[in-house]
């Protein structure tokens, strides 16, 4: 993630930011990705924080227009579970825009989200988070750290975010886009599988029979279905690109990492894959001289990091090939 900076004192601001130690109210703008002090103000700013911008006064920013259905706010803790929620979802709205999706220049379809809750003030409800013909579902309570980290225990994941739920469903969605390509899927079949295999099968195989994901998978839910495989490749694409990218824009150096590297622009996925690594070696044994867990636990292997390319190069071209 880039720095900003406030617009009347140049002091460092926060991506989410409300206002600077100088007293400014700041929002940002997704277009000019930068800090105003004179944007208009998106309509959730109160209730959920929101500090996007928006196009007029009264208006939903871009990424909060995008939310089709919220809980309703004043059941429990649904506010605040929504406000975590969106933040996720503006970091990683932002993090596909290096890449051009979902700006002014692109024109094509836009997700809708189904923001939902378990708490609805009455018998809690079971929220499968997934994608279908452009709808997203989140489970928003999943932005309660606690109940995340339960569950990630529970399912045996190395990683577990609010963050990572946004880069996986929105790669599902990201998938619909690009097939429009004609040439997309015959490439993708070639180092996915067929992804017109039963999913619903796959998927009761995937939980009744579990399988390690060895050499050929980022994770063990990557083995499930090609639809799976891609969405866990893309998410960790998305991992590896932004941590990179925000420990060069902090003005952190190394041995191994270009002082003037751009992961966003790189355009060489085994260099921007190398440098990744190098900086997630570092700052795991940082993690682990203060007993934390490591920032990336995950191995790229050769064919891993075949996917990952093949990712990189759709998801950074895809203005090009119109999808």
């Amino acid at each position: 993630m880039q720095r900003f900076s406030c617009p009347q004192c140049g002091t460092r601001a926060y991506f989410h930011n409300l206002t600077c130690l100088c007293g400014a109210e700041i929002s940002f703008d997704p277009v000019a990705m930068q800090m105003s002090t004179t944007a208009a103000h998106c309509a959730n700013r109160r209730s959920i924080d929101c500090n996007w911008s928006s196009r007029a006064p009264g208006k939903l920013c871009r990424s909060c227009a995008m939310s089709q259905v919220v809980p309703v706010l004043h059941v429990g803790d649904n506010q605040n579970l929504l406000a975590g929620a969106e933040r996720a979802k503006r970091w990683v709205l932002v993090n596909l825009a290096q890449w051009g999706w979902f700006t002014d220049a692109d024109p094509g379809r836009r997700p809708r989200f189904l923001m939902l809750s378990e708490v609805t003030g009455g018998r809690a409800q079971q929220i499968i988070m997934g994608h279908d013909a452009g709808e997203i579902t989140i489970n928003v309570t999943e932005a309660d750290a606690l109940i995340r980290l339960k569950r990630q225990r529970d399912l045996g994941e190395q990683y577990r975010s609010m963050v990572g739920h946004f880069r996986h469903e929105l790669a599902h969605f990201l998938f619909d886009r690009l097939s429009a390509a004609p040439e997309f899927q015959p490439a993708f079949r070639e180092i996915f599988g067929d992804e017109r295999q039963d999913y619903a099968e796959a998927l009761r195989r995937h939980y009744a029979e579990p399988q390690d994901p060895g050499e050929d998978y980022i994770t063990p839910y990557a083995t499930a279905h090609p639809h799976e495989d891609w969405a866990e490749t893309v998410a960790h694409l998305l991992h590896l690109t932004d941590f990179t990218d925000s420990f060069v824009s902090a003005g952190l150096s190394m041995e191994g990492v270009p002082p003037d590297f751009q992961p966003y622009a790189e355009t060489d996925t085994a260099r921007l894959l190398t440098i990744a690594a190098e900086v997630a070696i570092a700052v795991n044994d940082i993690n682990r001289a203060l007993d934390n867990r490591d920032l990336y636990p995950f191995v790229l292997t050769l064919p891993v990091g075949r996917k990952i390319a093949f990712a990189h190069g759709w998801l950074r071209d895809h203005l090009s090939r119109n999808a």
